[in-house]
């Protein structure tokens, strides 16, 4: 599986882009064109699901948006996993991929949802062509350049949870990049993986090969997988906790590039609008609690704990169902249990509260605490805002801007994978990595008797 996802992976990286975006509109114009069984194989997945006792349907007539985890029945909890029916919609969107628990979803309503998704894979194909681009050019001597480019990875292994858009976001964006793939989805979404690869692999062309995305079905061949060498597998993505994370890593010597934990902050300065920070803390946890990139940890100035403006703004997030739970200072000024850890991920309707001296106080306890993913800082105090900018050591860090920011598409980079929290090599969204690229008029370094080193900038074209 491995030999043939890397073979075929480099008869699409010798494509042209037109042609690698070809087999991304022809996958969209698939996806539309099957829905309807599309349908069929992701209720017998739901109903399967429901029958093992992942928990009940929900139906939130409302509202498209997840249910609070605190709805969701303890068995679902326990298995980390949840059947989930949010008035009958399958949210099917490129800005909504990473979330804990993991949910296998209801494709009733499907139409408008493939094609949203689909609509979403042409803005993908559509995109300025990833690889190749050029992020540096140096003139080392005379008629000698050096240039910096982007390329694909080669083979990535992706281990995802019970989402089956998760399989058509992560295979695009393989594609796009010029990736080969394999991919392991969880075992309550079997069916709609299995039609989705299908679905997928029938739109790529013969030329190409259809094993250039591969569906593992089974754990038991994640560790042979796993024990292949660096040169079939390039990268192995486990999206899911620290403790699939960690097991990964015990087990593989290919690099693997984890997204664990979101704990994601967001720290009111005393120089705050405080009608921003409200906007922006609510959209931070309530708009998708079980994001990766979701509020999980409300930092606050000392100065902001006592007074009415905060006193409201505390009150109004348990109007809107958010669980608070305080650090040892927060715990007993707002009355509310200590939290069990200053590191949990809550990926549900709920916060840690804790109240801290200054900025710098601040930026000791994410840099302490968090995990690195997305941190924010709402403030007017430019000298405040740059040292928080500048001392917080996460993947994405933002000023006077919700942490939901923090994701592929809204970067425009078509979708993502997860955020990486790694420094080496790749950081933040994104399936690239880079190449050097020489080119000479027949130049031999000779001991470096023959070359005058310039070592001259030049901007990229």
């Amino acid at each position: 599986m491995a030999v043939a996802a890397k073979e075929s992976s480099r008869r699409l990286q010798a494509m042209t882009s037109e042609e690698r975006k070809r087999i991304l509109l022809d996958i969209a114009d698939a996806l539309e064109g099957n829905s309807h069984i599309i349908h069929v194989e992701n209720e017998a997945d739901v109903c399967e699901a429901e029958h093992a006792g992942y928990g009940k349907i929900l139906d939130i007539s409302a509202s498209t948006k997840p249910p609070k985890v605190s709805e969701i029945s303890l068995a679902m909890l326990a298995r980390a996993n949840c059947v989930q029916r949010p008035r009958q919609v399958m949210c099917l969107c490129f800005s909504k991929m990473m979330s804990a628990p993991n949910f296998v979803f209801d494709f009733a309503y499907y139409a408008w949802h493939i094609t949203r998704l689909a609509n979403n894979i042409r803005l993908l194909a559509n995109m300025e062509d990833p690889i190749g681009c050029l992020s540096r050019k140096t003139q080392i001597a005379d008629g000698l350049i050096l240039e910096k480019i982007s390329c694909p990875l080669g083979v990535l292994l992706v281990i995802f949870e019970s989402r089956p858009d998760a399989l058509v976001q992560i295979a695009s964006l393989a594609i796009r990049s010029g990736n080969g793939l394999l991919l392991k989805g969880g075992k309550e979404a079997k069916r709609s993986n299995a039609i989705l690869h299908k679905i997928i692999t029938d739109a790529i062309p013969e030329s190409v090969g259809h094993k250039l995305v591969g569906l593992v079905t089974s754990r038991y061949e994640i560790p042979d997988l796993l024990k292949l060498d660096d040169n079939l597998i390039n990268l192995v993505i486990p999206r899911g906790s620290n403790k699939l994370v960690s097991r990964i890593k015990n087990l593989t010597k290919i690099p693997v590039l984890g997204h664990t934990d979101g704990v994601c902050h967001v720290y009111i300065d005393r120089s705050a609008k405080m009608d921003m920070a409200k906007q922006i803390v609510l959209d931070a946890k309530e708009d998708y609690p079980a994001a990766c990139n979701a509020m999980e940890t409300l930092l606050v100035h000392k100065e902001l704990a006592h007074t009415s403006d905060f006193n409201d703004f505390i009150v109004e997030l348990r109007k809107k169902g958010v669980n608070l739970y305080g650090g040892s200072r927060a715990s007993s000024l707002l009355d509310i249990p200590q939290a069990d850890s200053l590191s949990t991920e809550y990926s549900s309707m709920a916060c840690t509260v804790e109240v801290v001296d200054d900025v710098h106080a601040a930026i000791e306890h994410i840099n302490k605490n968090g995990s690195a993913h997305t941190d924010c800082i709402i403030a007017e105090d430019q000298e405040v805002v740059e040292a928080f900018l500048g001392q917080v050591d996460s993947a994405v860090v933002s000023h006077n801007a919700s942490t939901r920011f923090s994701d592929g598409a809204r970067f425009r980079l078509g979708a993502e994978v997860g955020i990486s929290t790694s420094k080496i090599h790749a950081r933040g969204p994104g399936l690239l990595t880079t190449k050097w690229i020489i080119r000479g008029r027949g130049q031999v370094v000779e001991g470096d008797k023959g070359v005058t080193y310039t070592h001259m900038q030049e901007h990229p074209n």
